[in-house]
């Protein structure tokens, strides 16, 4: 039985005041220990979430990594930075990584790479846009995503792996994937997982949803077989939004 797990996406918003006031008021809504949360940050806030987040089971999460150890790269954060802080979760390959950075499917596999050789749980985001959905290419688009990004790893490298679909259609943009269409694609994820690693990996990795993830839909997306999660957007940012997608069971 996979467990559930949440993660949030602050994206590029909060400053330091703000980050302190969500802890403090989500660390006293947090109940729910049956879901696996983790709150993926801005680099400059992952230090302080730590410790604020101490003894609650809240995990925090970067939200990027650079593919390699060190060297030369002005403005970027390496793996080694990220262990220092004690993270728990990155994610990689989200769209607007792709999008806006030209981040490649070379360059996810590079950095699960540093991420698994350094005990950070890696969050690989898939998913189409809005022309490839309309032209039927989804399952082709998120196929090739996920053999490019995932090959050349072992069971061990992946065994902590989360897989997160976000079709890119649906972030920011008010616009959810239909409950079933989501799961459509989570089952196309395992097997294609069963089909490189094998049953173990398959059964045993959680696959989220996002993309306008709120309150009012995560019971309906959380129903699904192939749905063991969801990486939330723009409700992460409201402690008591978070909470009740949190209490989806409840």
């Amino acid at each position: 039985m996979r467990k559930p797990f949440i993660a949030g996406n602050w994206k590029m918003f909060k400053n330091k005041g703000d980050a302190k006031r969500f802890a403090e008021e989500f660390s006293k809504l947090y109940q729910n220990k049956a879901v696996d949360t983790a709150i993926c940050a801005p680099f400059v806030h992952l230090e302080y979430l730590k410790e604020a987040f101490k003894g609650t089971g809240i995990k925090v999460g970067a939200q990027n990594v650079h593919h390699m150890p060190e060297g030369a790269y002005t403005g970027e954060i390496s793996v080694g930075m990220l262990k220092s802080c004690n993270v728990d979760y990155c994610i990689i390959g989200h769209s607007e990584r792709r999008q806006y950075f030209g981040e490649t499917n070379e360059d996810v596999r590079q950095k699960i790479r540093q991420l698994v050789d350094n005990g950070i749980k890696p969050i690989m985001c898939v998913g189409e846009n809005l022309e490839e959905r309309e032209k039927d290419m989804q399952f082709q688009v998120v196929g090739r995503q996920m053999s490019e990004s995932l090959v050349g790893f072992t069971i061990s490298d992946l065994k902590d792996l989360t897989i997160a679909y976000e079709p890119i259609w649906a972030i920011g943009t008010g616009k959810t994937a239909t409950a079933e269409q989501a799961n459509e694609m989570c089952a196309l994820i395992r097997g294609i997982l069963d089909g490189m690693l094998g049953e173990y990996i398959a059964e045993n990795t959680r696959i989220q949803y996002g993309g306008s993830v709120k309150p009012g839909n995560i019971k309906e997306l959380m129903a699904q077989p192939e749905i063991d999660g969801a990486l939330v957007g723009g409700a992460s940012l409201i402690p008591e939004d978070f909470n009740n997608i949190i209490e989806f069971d409840k």
